[in-house]
């Protein structure tokens, strides 16, 4: 590989782009194109699989062998683009006039072809706190692969201050977003016919007696949301905590009480409450209803799931991550997003944690995503600040 091929931001997003790494699929090819680059810059780098191999994170260390390190942070997966009407290959790196279009090139490969571009500068400054780059899997389905890769970090390299994780936020920095939980629940009930309704268990009426009781409690929140004030949730949309159901399955007929019922739901919880605490009540409920079913036939359940529970990011009081973000872009405003992102991770683990990234979160999972020229130009010129910080 020759170096003067990939200084550029926009040639390393083209390349970014063009592995397809949907998030059902492997992205060992991108690894292996990311380790091969930090290779060929003397950089040792490290893989951290997901259990079945076929995917991995991958992170550098770059200058003094110390504390005090940044950690520019992003994910390799991307979302598929089935049922989507793209107007060009979606990984294709495709510009139109100052736009570039493809898959992932706003959510988040943008920013990670900032980080990479950067490289060279990194390694030739003499860098007086260290730079680290860490890429993980399987963000847009839950967050799975950050824990595992931030785990492996502190036991390989020196502990970093603070992370920068680039997702589209415009430049603007965000310090908060909603916790979020991905559960699904399975029902088993007891087929009979419908004449004879005393003596079956339906999973499907069942399912919905717990989809009732997640409209309550999201109806109280609102309704909490209006008398009492949060300052932590206040600047959210909604500002509270949302228990949604997004998809149900079941039943066989009917005049057949049904034997089976699968629906998912997320819960987004406002910084200021617990996750734990609202999966708890709702398994606390379940707990409720089972008892019930099994009253009229004791095969019936109710199996609850989780797929993912990713923490939220919370604000820090006078947080180093914010702190530098905002001291770089001059962005003072309060910014908050309700999805979910590896920063809430990070905290959990020591580090603080900033949101900050060039594109524009509107134009991610989209037909025809694109960022836009003068957002990539912002986000290099972000990372090359970061790097003079670093070098005084």
């Amino acid at each position: 590989m020759e170096k003067k091929k990939l200084r550029n931001s926009l040639e390393i997003l083209e390349k970014l782009v063009s592995f397809k790494t949907v998030s059902k699929d492997s992205n060992l090819e991108l690894i292996e194109f990311v380790e091969e680059y930090f290779k060929s810059y003397g950089l040792e780098s490290y893989r951290v699989y997901d259990k079945t191999g076929k995917k991995a994170a991958i992170y550098t260390h770059i200058g003094p062998k110390n504390k005090g390190g940044i950690i520019l942070s992003g994910h390799s997966d991307v979302v598929p683009v089935e049922g989507q009407e793209w107007d060009t290959n979606p990984f294709k790196l495709t510009e139109k006039g100052d736009k570039f279009y493809g898959r992932g090139a706003c959510d988040m490969k943008g920013f990670i072809a900032c980080a990479l571009s950067a490289v060279p500068e990194m390694v030739e400054a003499d860098l007086l706190k260290p730079i680290q780059i860490a890429i993980s899997y399987d963000e847009e389905v839950g967050c799975l692969g950050a824990p595992h890769m931030i785990k492996d970090m502190q036991q390989n390299i020196p502990p970093a201050d603070l992370v920068i994780v680039g997702e589209p936020t415009m430049m603007k920095v965000v310090n908060s977003h909603k916790g979020i939980s991905l559960l699904e629940t399975e029902i088993r009930g007891f087929e009979v016919h419908s004449s004879l309704v005393n003596k079956g268990v339906s999973a499907v009426m069942t399912a919905a007696k717990l989809i009732n009781w997640l409209e309550v409690e999201m109806r109280k929140n609102s309704d909490n949301s209006k008398k009492n004030s949060n300052a932590l949730a206040a600047p959210f949309n909604p500002p509270y905590t949302t228990l949604h159901v997004g998809k149900i399955s079941g039943g066989t007929a009917s005049n057949i009480t049904a034997k089976n019922c699968t629906f998912s739901t997320d819960i987004r919880v406002v910084p200021g409450e617990s996750l734990q605490e609202w999966i708890r009540k709702y398994k606390d409920e379940v707990e409720r209803v089972e008892k019930i079913i099994k009253s009229i036939n004791q095969d019936s359940f109710i199996n609850v799931n989780i797929k993912s529970a990713t923490p939220g990011c919370r604000p820090e009081s006078e947080g180093m991550a914010e702190q530098l973000a905002r001291s770089i872009t001059g962005d003072n405003t309060v910014n908050v997003v309700s999805y979910g992102t590896e920063g809430g991770q990070f905290q959990e683990a020591g580090y603080s944690a900033i949101i900050c990234g060039p594109g524009n979160i509107e134009q991610a999972h989209q037909p025809n995503e694109f960022i836009s020229l003068s957002q990539i130009k912002k986000g290099e010129a972000f990372i090359k600040e970061i790097l003079s910080r670093q070098s005084n």
